[in-house]
């Protein structure tokens, strides 16, 4: 990492350890450890004294170490993310040394206002904001979006001039190109464009609220630049393939209870990861278990509380798994723990779905059964119960989605055995 010196302003990509984050951290055997995560800052030294500027990004100290000449996707992506704003301190430092003269207020002013037409820095506000209000996941999610977009302009600005319906349709074209990884090659996920865009759009929405982008010049809507929907099918598993899950042997410990957390998932109303490792023994009354989806929590006015009937199979598992202290705020899962910041909760959750999908991957190898997941665990549930004949009211209330419409959606892309035996019917002769 390189520093910059001009007229007696020195500036400095900084690694600063003077405070760590410690952030707990479990392995596949489920041994947890603590992480040690230190800010990586912009450093200004001028009459004396050094002034700090804060770049967004955590790292460990053998991530530091490795940077300069790491061959990691996501490590060269990250020092390119940092050196983009590297470049952005040096040409405002050259900008006030050449006309005003520098000073830390009037550098922080042009840091300020000059962020006000860069699409970049709306997405490190945005993922900023994300962050401290404990949006860990979104704020991951905008992270990819704008690391693609990184990659997509060379590491260079983007503007919000620059974002036209022409903008939009290469970079959507590129981010559907085939890649070849390791010798294979595949089509990019639509969906994955589609996530991609949608952040650009929301970014372009909180321009245009705060007055940075007219109208004229928003690129997207009717007769602009529409975002591309995919239908793509999803595994659902039958019930004869879950039970055939759950009579497989299995023998180690962290293979039992990967089973078993996934099992709890489908029996839960679906319950996602994020959702069930966040309940508590509060959450269980009358033989039912009450949440509410974090997913919606900030972006739905009227919550709906889901109810799901806690079956003595879920009940059995508790007992396996489940934390011995059973006061109303603690978690019936050992894995979180009170006071963890967001970002470390997250942490923790991730390092569960991975395991989980590991081990349900095993499971599925062994049985001929395509990939299971932990979302697999929701879909199946919805599928099933659309398969029982239950209304798709009871299913849409099951599951906690808004209206009915969306759990149509849902479920269209579930029944291709449905569709395979409708086929065979046409030529049944």
């Amino acid at each position: 990492m390189e520093k910059y010196s001009l007229d007696g302003v020195i500036a400095s990509i900084y690694f600063d350890t003077r405070r760590a984050k410690n952030i707990p951290v479990s392995d596949e055997k489920d041994i947890v450890f603590h992480e040690l995560r230190y800010p990586v800052k912009y450093r200004i030294f001028f009459n004396g004294r050094y002034y700090f500027h804060s770049s967004g990004i955590d790292l460990t100290m053998e991530e530091w170490q490795e940077m300069p000449n790491t061959r990691k996707r996501e490590l060269i992506e990250t020092r390119a993310l940092i050196q983009s704003g590297f470049e952005k301190i040096k040409a405002l430092i050259k900008e006030l040394t050449k006309g005003e003269g520098f000073s830390p207020d009037a550098f922080n002013r042009r840091l300020s206002r000059g962020n006000d037409n860069s699409v970049i820095t709306a997405f490190l506000n945005k993922i900023e904001a994300l962050t401290a209000a404990g949006q860990i996941g979104t704020a991951s999610s905008y992270q990819c979006a704008l690391n693609s977009i990184m990659n997509y302009t060379g590491r260079k600005d983007l503007k919000f001039a620059d974002v036209t319906v022409h903008w939009l349709e290469k970079y959507e074209s590129d981010l559907l190109k085939e890649v070849t990884t390791k010798g294979e090659t595949r089509q990019r996920s639509i969906t994955t464009a589609k996530f991609y865009i949608g952040c650009i759009r929301a970014i372009m929405n909180e321009a245009r609220k705060n007055g940075i982008i007219n109208a004229g010049q928003y690129p997207f809507g009717r007769d602009k630049f529409e975002i591309k929907t995919a239908t793509g099918r999803k595994m659902a598993l039958t019930l004869q393939q879950i039970k055939a899950v759950l009579d497989y042997p299995l023998h180690t410990e962290t293979e039992k209870r990967s089973r078993d957390l996934w099992y709890f998932s489908y029996l839960c109303n679906g319950i996602n990861f994020n959702d069930m490792l966040k309940l508590k023994y509060k959450n269980i009354a009358g033989g039912e278990i009450y949440f509410i989806r974090q997913k919606t929590k900030r972006t739905v006015r009227n919550q709906k509380e889901i109810a799901a009937t806690l079956l003595p199979q879920m009940e059995e598992i508790i007992k396996r798994w489940g934390n011995p202290s059973r006061k109303p705020e603690s978690y019936i899962f050992p894995f979180l723990s009170p006071g963890l910041k967001p970002k470390d909760e997250k942490r923790i959750i991730q390092n569960v779905i991975r395991l989980t999908n590991k081990k349900m991957a095993m499971i599925s190898e062994a049985l001929g059964i395509d990939k299971i997941s932990t979302y697999t665990a929701r879909h199946s549930y919805a599928t099933v119960l659309k398969r029982s004949g239950a209304s798709i009211a009871f299913i849409s209330e099951a599951l906690g989605h808004s209206d009915a419409k969306t759990t149509e959606n849902y479920l269209a892309g579930f029944e291709q055995e449905q569709r395979a035996r409708a086929a065979q019917n046409l030529i049944a002769f």
